[in-house]
């Protein structure tokens, strides 16, 4: 039910990889990206409640999430393909407002695609595989990031497709890659799309038999504010961890090309097209690509932790690891050591792998069946607001109090993860149920 993800990821992938080079190829400047990256966490915080509510409600020959998820895909196809080739339409527009543009459509398609995917997992089992089954969920996104993140450089390395062009042209390597993403997300949501089944509105209102029908009720898109306002209060507390988790991801998505140039290749801010910049880039795939492997391994050993000291230890343990790994970075200022980055992607991947199964796990269990949709699009406002009041300041902060320094913005990344561990222990979470080693090994076996 979740190989959709592995197209999902290796799309969105590619883009944390290298949105923020292609925006700097196409003239956009180091205190401007984030800027630039609003359109992702503003049309996430828009588009996903409102697909959450509607497939809660929907019901077509292709089930109840799955329709939302096939056109998610193609449209994100389509945004795969254009991104890195928007100096083509430079009669129109310059190519950086293309390239934003075509940045935007690929973000809204990513939303629509990603969130049924949430709620499907929620909808097909019991608390007690909830956790098991987020985490095969975070083990294909792994997979799918790794392949996304690590593709330019394969193609360079392997194949021999350059990694250079001129002036405001993406290099060849990352052309290829885009395309290549794109064909494998249309791939993989259309093999969930055939493979999968979901259950029927009757059996839905069997299980939602009991449940107050203040929840039941149905009122258009109004209901989604109403929804909003009596979220349940472990949504609200685990709304706080993911603030600080997400402001921080965003920071790590946006500035650590500019950082990696800067701290650890000794280039300055205005280079952009250098052999040397482009090799900078080139590598922020390969260390994303480790801690999105870390992340798919370590995502089959959180149903054992979590079932040994709780899923809120587990969370609030992984986050640390992220704090730390992404503060290590600042000592590494050497491109003959860049190696060692990848050391700090181990921690990064560890918390990665959590953030993505964890809180979903934790909230499932406080939340309506019959609102998982919603509930899990609502939810994304404390992954999105983050992000967009990181857009905001966050280049600001780089000019005006780091100087221009992008890594003190990695640095103050790990910082604001330890933070989000530190209040994962206020968080309530009634619904864990620990498993028993067997219980562990055969929901694992029927989950493979």
């Amino acid at each position: 039910m979740s190989f959709g993800f592995l197209g999902i990821q290796m799309g969105f992938a590619l883009q944390n990889a290298n949105a923020s080079r292609i925006l700097q190829t196409f003239g956009a400047d180091v205190e401007h990206l984030s800027l630039f990256w609003l359109v992702a966490p503003i049309t996430g915080m828009i588009i996903q409640p409102i697909i959450g509510h509607y497939s809660d409600h929907t019901w077509t020959k292709l089930g109840r999430r799955r329709p939302y998820f096939l056109a998610g895909a193609i449209l994100a196809a389509i945004g795969l393909v254009l991104l890195p080739n928007a100096s083509l339409f430079v009669a129109f527009l310059p190519a950086l407002w293309v390239g934003a543009g075509f940045l935007m459509i690929m973000d809204a398609s990513f939303n629509i695609a990603m969130e049924p995917f949430r709620a499907l997992v929620a909808d097909k089992l019991p608390t007690d595989q909830r956790t098991l089954g987020f985490a095969v969920q975070t083990l294909l996104i792994g997979l799918g990031a790794v392949i996304g993140s690590w593709l330019p450089y394969t193609l360079t390395e392997w194949f021999g497709v350059a990694t250079t062009a001129n002036e405001g042209i993406v290099p060849q390597n990352v052309l290829w890659a885009f395309f290549i993403g794109a064909t494998v997300l249309v791939v993989s949501i259309l093999w969930t799309v055939i493979r999968t089944t979901e259950y029927p509105p009757e059996v839905q209102d069997k299980w939602d038999a009991d449940e107050d029908q203040e929840h039941a009720s149905h009122n258009g898109l109004s209901s989604i504010f109403s929804d909003f306002i009596k979220m349940p209060t472990t949504m609200k507390q685990l709304g706080l961890v993911q603030f600080f988790s997400w402001f921080a991801l965003f920071s790590m998505w946006v500035f650590t090309t500019p950082a990696l140039a800067q701290h650890v290749w000794g280039l300055p801010s205005t280079d952009h097209s250098s052999l040397e910049f482009n090799e900078a880039g080139n590598y922020v795939g390969v260390i994303f690509g480790v801690y999105n492997l870390v992340s798919a391994i370590f995502a089959m050993a959180l149903p054992v932790i979590a079932a040994k000291i709780g899923r809120k230890m587990t969370h609030a343990l992984c986050l640390i690891a992220g704090g730390i790994g992404l503060i290590s970075i600042l000592w590494i200022t050497d491109p003959g050591l860049k190696w060692m980055l990848n050391f700090s992607m181990i921690g990064v991947g560890i918390a990665w792998a959590s953030i993505l199964a964890m809180p979903y796990a934790i909230l499932a269990g406080a939340i309506p069946a019959r609102k998982m949709g919603v509930y899990m699009g609502i939810f994304n406002f404390f992954i999105t607001a983050p992000q967009i009041l990181n857009g905001f300041i966050g280049g600001y902060i780089v000019k005006n109090l780091y100087g221009g320094e992008a890594i003190y913005a990695i640095f103050t990344a790990g910082l604001l993860l330890i933070i989000g561990a530190l209040l994962t222990y206020f968080v309530d979470d009634n619904d864990d149920i620990p498993l028993s080693s067997s219980a562990q090994g055969r929901d694992l076996d029927d989950a493979i």
